[in-house]
């Protein structure tokens, strides 16, 4: 090898800074990519076990939700009246009100007053108050163990705990309670 073939200490200094700045760039991929798969994974849990996002479906629990609103529930047990709850019916989630829970005493007037173990429920969040279209059980009706008893903030057309097809829904149905509206914006 002459002298000529031979790298300068400039060149050899060039390439170990080529070399120090891959290895770097390398690390910093290797670490920002794990970061993510770190996070992504994060949020997989978190929304299995601790929080669902749902889109509303229909009409019955407007004006307070309107269709195509995105909630967050949060998986918990222990509802109070006036909770919002998220719940499966058949294939689908379902969105609506705890009024009562185990052994509660339900009454619903002709005027859709509802009373809970004799005490008229104060419902600020209604606009309208009634009975209900869909409505089959007699009252008044004592919610049976392990369940709750639901209804639409929308009466007139929600069919709930009012119709037998729907009931008191079983603590094994709930998804979790409706925290907050995360969309649109706005409301």
């Amino acid at each position: 090898m002459t002298g000529e073939d031979r790298p300068t200490a400039a060149q050899l200094k060039q390439e170990l800074g080529r070399e120090l700045q891959k290895k770097r760039y390398n690390r910093a991929l290797r670490n920002t990519v794990s970061v993510l798969i770190v996070v992504a994974a994060a949020a997989v849990l978190i929304a299995v076990f601790f929080l669902s996002v749902l889109r509303v479906r229909g009409d019955s629990m407007s004006p307070n939700l309107d269709e195509g609103d995105l909630v967050a529930a949060v998986k918990t047990t222990g509802f109070a009246p006036g909770d919002i709850i998220a719940f499966y019916y058949g294939h689908s989630i379902l969105l609506k009100r705890v009024i009562g829970s185990a052994g509660d005493m339900i009454n619903i007037d002709d005027e859709g007053n509802v009373y809970v173990n004799g005490v008229m429920l104060e419902e600020p969040y209604l606009t309208e108050k009634h009975k209900g279209e869909y409505t089959d059980i007699v009252y008044p009706y004592q919610v049976p163990e392990k369940r709750y008893f639901v209804l639409g903030d929308n009466r007139k057309d929600s069919i709930d705990s009012r119709s037998l097809e729907v009931g008191p829904i079983s603590t094994d149905q709930v998804v979790g309670k409706v925290l907050f509206r995360i969309w649109p914006l706005g409301k």
